[in-house]
């Protein structure tokens, strides 16, 4: 998988070189989508088809291949388009594998930060390899940074996270956006952020870097704490910080 993606990557960093408009196109009126997510996207899909040709594939944008078999691949060519687009190096590449819908192991790579964060189910998670995850260890949500982001498809949402954030942002220390929604779970899993939420997102964004903060020792749910998600977005965080979180968000 690891090499798969460094190989991913490298197709990133080359078609970056030569970005322009022309190679930049919309889904929607604000959803992008450039040659390279396509290309990226082409290239893992016949790479697993070629090795595991019974396994199944969800990708962001060939959509749904297979027949419902036992296992699947979760794929997002490039998460985080809009910074890819402008030169910006916070976007990433992730990669799930399913069995029975459970993820059983994940990968999230950044390209041109040079970090591959990676998770087995019951093994534990990693940065390139070596150094193991581990969830911040901050206790007070005073103290604590925390990542959030704004989906393309917000526009018209009641309630939008616009709302959630003005409930948060009094109670915390500072707040960051990178725009790729699964560098922000691996950033939390490896404890450089206390905590992530968004809403809004799709199975292809999370399914690794959920793996990632669950083997890491973090707490996922959804918006109300529920154990659903992506379906109602996502709250990733510490333990010590994810009750108050939740309830923050939850606050009329």
């Amino acid at each position: 998988m690891e090499k798969l993606a460094r190989q991913a990557g490298e197709i990133c960093l080359r078609r970056s070189e030569r970005m322009d408009v022309s190679q930049l196109h919309f889904k929607g009126e604000r959803d992008l989508v450039t040659d390279a997510d396509r290309e990226v996207e082409d290239f893992l899909v016949a790479a697993i088809q070629k090795e595991f040709p019974d396994h199944d594939i969800l990708g962001e944008e060939t959509g749904t291949t297979g027949s419902g078999g036992r296992y699947r691949w979760v794929i997002d060519p490039i998460d985080g388009t809009t910074s890819y687009y402008h030169a910006q190096p916070y976007y990433s590449i992730s990669i799930a594998w399913q069995e029975m819908g459970e993820t059983r192991s994940g990968l999230v790579y950044g390209p041109a930060l040079g970090q591959m964060f990676t998770a087995v189910r019951g093994r534990g998670a990693w940065l390139n390899g070596e150094q193991p995850l581990r969830v911040s260890s901050t206790t007070k949500l005073i103290n604590s940074v925390w990542a959030t982001g704004f989906a393309c498809l917000r526009a018209g949402r009641q309630p939008n996270n616009l709302m959630y954030l003005a409930k948060v942002l009094p109670h915390i220390r500072d707040l960051r956006r990178c725009g790729s929604a699964a560098l922000d779970l691996a950033y939390v899993a490896a404890g450089k952020y206390d905590g992530f939420w968004e809403m809004d997102l799709n199975l292809y964004d999370i399914a690794a870097g959920a793996l990632m903060v669950e083997e890491a020792g973090g707490l996922l749910s959804d918006m109300r704490g529920r154990a659903k998600w992506p379906e109602d977005g996502i709250v990733a965080s510490t333990p010590a910080l994810y009750g108050e979180l939740i309830a923050l968000l939850q606050e009329k």
